[in-house]
Formats: structure tokens, C-alpha cells, sequence
């Protein structure tokens, strides 16, 4: 069912007018990292449609009192506003003369089926914008600091949505390509389910087994968690680690530990865990490397470094985030 929150008649100061549609990228969630137009919208929104990724949670106190708020975000097996009734509702609101955002996470048109919205928007006559948002996959391995490409490692990346592996022919030529490529990295969206399909395509095409790989969950919040590990042990190490969706996965050799200079622990040793705004890697007990901007004082502030309780798979390290505040 649609969650729809806020008070009043959207739209009373549009009636008798054409509204307007934005599709806004929402990021991959803090909303510091928001465009400035992006806020603006959305502070002169009438009816915000909004996904569950992004700086939905946030968004709320940024909106005009009488804005309505609907929810149609999906989980994964979880879809309970479909795609077409999504693209109905943008449409159904402008026709009413009413000032829409459609809040996406990450980029609209990076795996976020907005090129599908803008279609049906424009085939009723409406007038529609498109906000670039930070897509998670460049955000989300950032964040754990890995860079999608650098120099004598990575020039060119592949993103790719983990449905791809899925499919009865499994993975398309040009993911295989990209993935048997060292000089190439693959950022994998929405693939945790495929996971295991998306490795044994790529064994069986003869991408070396050593090929690193990164798993990041929850990237950019409180619960962000990193697992680093190989090809031939992702799938074993991600159910040790009982990774879940939202995740991102890094393969190449840019997801290899130590690459920008902060060592990560021993494997044998137990996991860091490792505040926003570190490299991820920086050995427990030395001082945190920053890499970011100072978070906005509405996000969550970072407690401390602290080891985790556990031992880690001699094949993987697993990275963690600890933080007080909303969320933690």
C-alpha cells in the first residue's frame, strides 16, 4: 500500500494550471549530499514521491508543511507500488496542477528507471525535469575508500545492475568482458541475490580467481559494512558475513586492501571497524585517515575506532561502521 504522509490540499496554489514533474537524484542517502537544486525543489514541492534509498528518512522536515509525502519504495521481492502505477501517479498530480518531485536514490538514470517515468510524463504533456543525483556506484565504494578507477590501476568502469547475471543466458558479453579485463572495474548494483551466479559465469570465463573484490552494505550511514575478499571466496564470505541488500560490489583491483597506502589489518586478525569519512583499511589503533568533508551537524557523529567482537574469515575482512545518533 502507498505510505502517504502531511497535511492539507497539495496543490490548492497550482488549481487550474499545468504542474510540473522533477525527477530528483537523491544521492546515496545523506542529505548533505543533495545539489543545491535538488533542495530547492523539494522545498517548493507540492507531492514528493519518494524511494526507499536516498535521504527519504530526512526529507520530511525540509518540505513545505502542507507537501504530501508518498512512499513507494521497494524492497528486494518486496514491490508493493509497481513501476506503472508510479509513473500514474507523477502524471495523475501534474495534471491537477501540482509542483512534483519524484526523490530517487542515487542518479534517475543510472539503473533508476527514469528514463521510463520521463516517457509517461511526456506522453500525457507534461512538463519534466531531470536532477542529477551521486549515484551509489561511485558514492557507495568512495565511501569505503575504494576509487572506481585510479591511475595505473582502473581507467574505465562498468556498472552493471546484478539482474544481469540472473537472466537464462547469465551475464551479457560485455559484463564478461569487463570483468576478464584487469584495466576495468565492475560495480555491481542490486546484485547481493546474484552474487552467486555473476562468480561462477565469471570463473567459468576465465577471470583469475584472486580478482579482489569489495562488498559494501549501507554505504554511506551508520550501518555502512565493507567485506573485502576474492573472486573464488565472495560468494562463501558474503554468507559468512550474512551480507544484505542495499549493497554494492566492487570487482577488480581497486577493491584490493592497501591501495591508497592504509594497510588493513592481518586477515587472521579481527575486523576493524571504521568511522564515516576514513579509508576503510586503517589499521585499529592508528589515527583514521580523513578523505571527506565534515558531515553536516544533522548526521550521526562517529563515536569512536573500536575492533568488533568476532573473528574474521582467513579469507575475507569485514569492515564495519560504528556511530551514535539517529540510526545507530
Amino acid at each position: 500500500m502507498t505510505g502517504v504522509q502531511g497535511g492539507g490540499t497539495p496543490g490548492a496554489r497550482g488549481q487550474g494550471t499545468a504542474g510540473r514533474v522533477a525527477l530528483v537524484g537523491g544521492g546515496p542517502g545523506p542529505l548533505d549530499l543533495l545539489t543545491v537544486r535538488a533542495l530547492r525543489l523539494l522545498r517548493a514541492a507540492d507531492v514528493v514521491i519518494a524511494d526507499r534509498l536516498g535521504p527519504a528518512a530526512e526529507i520530511r522536515a525540509e518540505l513545505r508543511p502542507d507537501a504530501l509525502l508518498v512512499d513507494v519504495g521497494k524492497r528486494p521481492g518486496h514491490h508493493p507500488v509497481p513501476q506503472e502505477r508510479i509513473s500514474a501517479l507523477l502524471v495523475e498530480h501534474a495534471l491537477a496542477g501540482r509542483a512534483v518531485v519524484r526523490l530517487k536514490g542515487g542518479d534517475p538514470f543510472v539503473l533508476g528507471r527514469g528514463g521510463e517515468e520521463v516517457l509517461a510524463c511526456r506522453a500525457a504533456g507534461i512538463e519534466v525535469e531531470v536532477v542529477p543525483g551521486i549515484s551509489s556506484s561511485l558514492a557507495v565504494p568512495q565511501a569505503a575508500g575504494i576509487p572506481v578507477t585510479h591511475r595505473g590501476t582502473s581507467a574505465g568502469v562498468h556498472v552493471v545492475s546484478g539482474h544481469d547475471a540472473a537472466g537464462p543466458h547469465g551475464p551479457s558479453p560485455a559484463t564478461l568482458a569487463a570483468l576478464a579485463d584487469d584495466s576495468v572495474t565492475t560495480v555491481v548494483l542490486m546484485g547481493v541475490r546474484t552474487l552467486p551466479a555473476l562468480v561462477a559465469a565469471a570463473r567459468a570465463h576465465g577471470v583469475p580467481g584472486e580478482r579482489p573484490v569489495a562488498i559494501i552494505e549501507n554505504g554511506h550511514t551508520p550501518r555502512q559494512r565493507t567485506t573485502l575478499t576474492t573472486l573464488e571466496r565472495a560468494v562463501r564470505a558474503a554468507e559468512e558475513a550474512q551480507v544484505r541488500s542495499p549493497a554494492v560490489i566492487v570487482i577488480g583491483e581497486v577493491a584490493r586492501p592497501g591501495l591508497l597506502g592504509a594497510e588493513p589489518p592481518a586477515l587472521e586478525e579481527e575486523p576493524a571497524v571504521l568511522g564515516a569519512g576514513v579509508l576503510a583499511g586503517a589499521p585499529v589503533g592508528l589515527p583514521a585517515v580523513p578523505f571527506a568533508p565534515p558531515v553536516a551537524p544533522r548526521a550521526p557523529s562517529v563515536a569512536s575506532l573500536a575492533p568488533t567482537v568476532g573473528s574474521a574469515d582467513a579469507s575475507t575482512l569485514v569492515t564495519g561502521l560504528s556511530a551514535t545518533g539517529p540510526g545507530a
